[in-house]
């Protein structure tokens, strides 16, 4: 217990820093579906998501790693009494719209704008998503660090052979903020393998300038526009972005994403079908630590004698030889205490200094939290 104190001024020996630290987060095809065959993909009673795990989801070591699922907005022309689980993926749709998006002034959920400009443009009223775990993600998605690659080829005997990348290649300077659920971007898509864009003038499209959904930091939420397994004309409101060579087969559910099996297959089938065209997905994930650095400063005619009983011996210091020596002291621990002698910290030193009546010191603690 400590029996000399010294006051630390709040103003000038108090500082808080922010430092952010980041982890590359690569997620390959072969773990989202291959490795493990269906034995790391959970399945719900109710059918409305998938959880894809890094190890079979039954082993005390299998890690989250994200939720898949789908859905459409009421008004999307593909929502219809007849379709399999219709008013399920028009609650899945309305909840993540009312979490991601929020309400407008009239109390209605908003629906997914492609632009970020909620007052208008072109909504995503058909969407997957895909939902990362915190253990990923931490505390958010690092801004431009985003990369989702899908097969799109329409043979689904070789769906990698033709595959675009989806990016947020400017999330770190053109941002989003206008979400209750914090900051998002805007994920572009161009062309990795083949061809499987639309063409523009004769040439396949290669210069990110499409938006085919949005990327939520803070809630870890990849929102992606069915239309990227579609055919159609570029930037329309209810066409594709595939070229003819990939066009799904919009009468089957091997080729998810098509206006077949979107509305006819059920979740989780969309989910399955979805899981297997991902051949690789990648980003940076950010923690954010947050610093209260304390300034400790010890002046020359300070902490010169220490407190500790074994520092005298027979009522001689046991640090000095000669009597006219001067006193020393080894500082080997700072202890923060509050205004009522409370103590709330403790800080080690790596190795201990040596005090003296000639020297002075000052020590950087530092508390994380």
């Amino acid at each position: 217990m400590a029996t000399s104190f010294k006051d630390i001024d709040l103003t000038k020996d108090i500082i808080s820093t922010k430092t952010l630290l980041h982890e590359s987060i690569p997620i390959t095809g072969a773990i989202v579906s291959g490795t493990y065959g269906e034995r790391n993909i959970k399945n719900f009673s109710h059918g409305m998501f998938q959880s894809v795990y890094d190890y079979p989801y039954l082993s005390s070591s299998a890690n989250h790693i994200f939720d898949v699922t789908m859905g459409f907005s009421a008004n999307s022309a593909m929502s219809a009494s007849a379709n399999a689980q219709n008013g399920k993926k028009i609650n899945i749709y309305n909840q993540m719209a009312q979490v991601l998006v929020g309400h407008d002034h009239t109390g209605s959920i908003r629906e997914f704008d492609k632009d970020g400009d909620l007052t208008g443009g072109t909504k995503i009223r058909e969407a997957y998503f895909v939902s990362f775990s915190r253990l990923l993600i931490k505390d958010e998605i690092k801004k431009g660090s985003f990369i989702l690659e899908l097969g799109l080829n329409a043979d689904a005997a070789a769906p990698m052979t033709k595959r675009a990348k989806i990016r947020d290649k400017d999330g770190s300077t053109s941002f989003k903020v206008n979400s209750p659920a914090g900051e998002y971007g805007i994920l572009y898509i161009t062309t990795s393998v083949g061809h499987p864009l639309d063409e523009r003038g004769g040439t396949n499209l290669h210069d990110d300038n499409v938006p085919v959904g949005l990327l939520y930091y803070q809630a870890g939420v990849a929102v992606l526009t069915a239309s990227i397994f579609m055919k159609g004309a570029l930037n329309t409101d209810d066409g594709g972005i595939l070229s003819g060579t990939c066009d799904m087969d919009r009468s089957t559910a091997l080729t998810q994403g098509a206006t077949g099996s979107f509305k006819t297959v059920h979740i989780s089938g969309n989910a399955l079908h979805f899981r297997n065209r991902i051949y690789n997905a990648q980003f940076n994930n950010t923690t954010e630590l947050n610093s209260t650095i304390h300034y400790v400063r010890v002046n020359h005619n300070e902490f010169n004698y220490s407190a500790n009983p074994t520092y005298v011996t027979q009522s001689k210091m046991r640090v000095k030889n000669v009597a006219a020596d001067l006193p020393a002291t080894y500082i080997t621990t700072i202890g923060l205490y509050s205004e009522q002698s409370e103590l709330l910290a403790v800080a080690k030193l790596s190795e201990p200094i040596k005090k003296t009546p000639n020297t002075e010191a000052t020590f950087r603690v530092r508390l994380d939290y």
